[in-house]
């Protein structure tokens, strides 16, 4: 059993947190604009294994405890919407430039296995999506049904989003580029999103 509420609101929450420039995104336009889409794939299922993975460990991290001790829930409840304000606000503050990765060169590896670790390491040796994962998850889960049917739902969620987005960027990196480089397009971009997360960060704290 699945708390549908919950479920359908953090569908577009984090489809607008993946479809936000980063890290991951701008690594899939580059590679993308760099060595096509095709072979830019194996870099983007590195990237889904390892976001599933923090996803995953995140959730049955905290879970124990939260069984335990169970205002722990509602601890983490507030901490996560409070974040989740935190990152609309910046996002609101935001000067509105393209967030990009490490640069990236004309000697970008081909290797199908060096793009998948290349992808892996991105997500799991990103601590921001550590922080964003401990934060954002828990309050998306009801207390009150098992967790791995919720989990399972959160994480095919985040992949899929992931995967569109990315996939996005990579067929679409020079029109992307070109779109995002204005600064006023990024605005608005970032706007949107942090308006949505502060909206979230609103009703987990009234729910």
């Amino acid at each position: 059993m699945i708390d549908i509420a919950l479920i359908s609101l953090f569908i577009p929450t984090f489809f607008l947190v993946s479809i936000t420039p980063g890290m991951c995104m701008t690594l899939a336009m580059t590679l993308g604009m760099s060595i096509g889409v095709k072979k830019t794939m194996w870099m983007m299922w590195g990237e889904l294994l390892g976001v599933a993975s923090v996803a995953i460990a995140s959730v049955v991290g905290i879970s124990s405890m939260m069984l335990k001790v169970p205002v722990v829930f509602h601890c983490l409840k507030i901490i996560g919407a409070l974040y989740l304000f935190y990152i609309g606000f910046n996002m609101w503050r935001s000067k509105g430039k393209l967030a990009l990765a490490e640069p990236v060169t004309n000697t970008l590896p081909v290797n199908k296995k060096h793009l998948f670790n290349q992808g892996f390491i991105t997500a799991i040796a990103n601590p921001k999506g550590w922080a964003f994962m401990v934060s954002l998850l828990p309050p998306f889960i009801n207390n009150n049904y098992a967790l791995p049917s919720q989990l399972t739902v959160l994480v095919a969620i985040i992949i899929v989003s992931e995967f569109i987005c990315m996939m996005i960027y990579a067929t679409g990196g020079r029109s992307i580029a070109r779109i995002l480089i204005q600064e006023d397009n990024v605005k608005i971009l970032n706007k949107i999103s942090g308006s949505l997360m502060i909206a979230v960060a609103i009703w987990l704290v009234l729910s």
